[in-house]
C-alpha cells in the first residue's frame, strides 16, 4: 500500500513557509504597531499613543474619511444584498435544477471574475460604460461591485447546498409539498448559513476593494480605498497607519465570521 505524500517532510519546506508567512504579514504588523506611535514620523519610534486614532475621527481630515467610510458601507451592505440574492439563485440553478443547455457556459461565466486579473476587468467595465454613456459615480461602482462579487458569494453558498442530501426535498415532495415551498420551507434555511456566509464574503470584497473602484469612480466621490490612496499620494502620514489598522480588523472580523458561519452550518449539518 502507497504511502501518503506528506509535502511537510520535504527538505526547506519549513524554512519556506515561514518565509512566505513573513512576506506576507510583516509589513501588516508594522503599520499597526506604528499607528500606536506617539511621534509625527512614521519610522521614529516616539511611544505608545492612541493620538492618530483621535486624529482620524477629528483631525483635518476626517470629514473627507467619514463621507469616504459612508460611501464604501453603503455600497458594500447593497452590493452584498443583491450579489448574495443572485449567488444564491445561482447555485440552486447550477445544482438543483439539473442538467439543461448552457449549464456549463453558466458556471464558467460565473467564475470568471475569479480568474481574470482585476485590472482587465476594472479596464474593461469602464470601457462598457462609458460605450454605453453611463456617467461614473456612486452609481457605477454600485454595479460594478455587484458583478464583482457574485462569485465570491456563489462559492460558500454552491458548497453549503453540496452538503444538503435530495432526501430532504424529495421527503417534502412526497407529502405535497409544491417545489417553492420545498424551497422556502426545506432548502432555503437548510442553505441560510451559506447565504450568511456568502453575504459577509461579498461585503468585505465590495469594502477593501480600490482597483475597480478607481476606474469607474469618477470625480467628487471616494470610498475608504480610494481616499487612502489619494492620501497616500501626498505622502504618508501616521493617520493613515491608524485608518488601515482599522480597515485590516474589520475585512479580518469579517472574514473570520464568514469561515465560522460556514463551518457552523457544516456541523450543524
Amino acid at each position: 500500500m502507497a504511502k501518503k505524500l506528506d509535502l511537510r517532510r520535504f527538505p526547506g519546506f519549513l524554512p519556506l513557509t515561514f518565509l512566505c508567512l513573513f512576506l506576507l504579514y510583516a509589513p501588516l504588523i508594522i503599520v499597526m504597531v506604528y499607528s500606536f506611535n506617539d511621534s509625527n514620523s512614521i519610522t521614529n519610534w516616539g511611544g505608545l499613543s492612541l493620538r492618530w486614532y483621535v486624529e482620524v475621527f477629528t483631525g483635518v481630515e476626517s470629514e473627507k474619511f467619514k463621507s469616504a467610510a459612508i460611501n464604501s458601507i453603503s455600497i458594500a451592505i447593497i452590493a452584498a444584498i443583491i450579489s448574495t440574492s443572485i449567488a444564491t439563485l445561482a447555485a440552486t440553478a447550477m445544482l438543483k435544477a439539473g442538467n439543461f443547455r448552457g449549464k456549463s457556459v453558466g458556471f464558467a461565466l460565473i467564475n470568471l471574475p475569479l480568474m481574470v486579473p482585476e485590472i482587465v476587468t476594472a479596464v474593461a467595465t469602464l470601457i462598457f460604460f462609458s460605450a454605453i454613456g453611463f456617467t461614473t459615480g456612486y452609481l457605477t461602482i454600485l454595479v460594478a461591485h455587484i458583478v464583482f462579487c457574485i462569485p465570491f458569494a456563489y462559492l460558500p453558498i454552491a458548497a453549503r447546498m453540496q452538503g444538503i442530501e435530495d432526501v430532504y426535498e424529495q421527503a417534502a415532495m412526497d407529502l405535497y409539498a409544491t417545489r417553492f415551498q420545498t424551497f422556502r420551507l426545506i432548502l432555503l434555511p437548510l442553505m441560510t448559513p451559506g447565504i450568511i456566509s456568502g453575504f459577509l464574503l461579498a461585503f468585505i470584497i465590495s469594502l477593501d476593494d480600490f482597483i475597480i473602484t478607481n476606474f469607474v469612480k469618477g470625480a467628487g466621490i471616494e470610498t475608504l480605498p480610494t481616499a487612502i490612496f489619494g492620501s497616500v499620494k501626498q505622502g504618508i502620514k501616521p493617520n493613515i497607519m491608524a485608518i488601515s489598522t482599522l480597515l485590516l480588523l474589520v475585512s479580518v472580523v469579517f472574514v473570520t465570521l464568514s469561515y465560522l458561519v460556514g463551518r457552523m452550518g457544516q456541523n450543524k449539518q
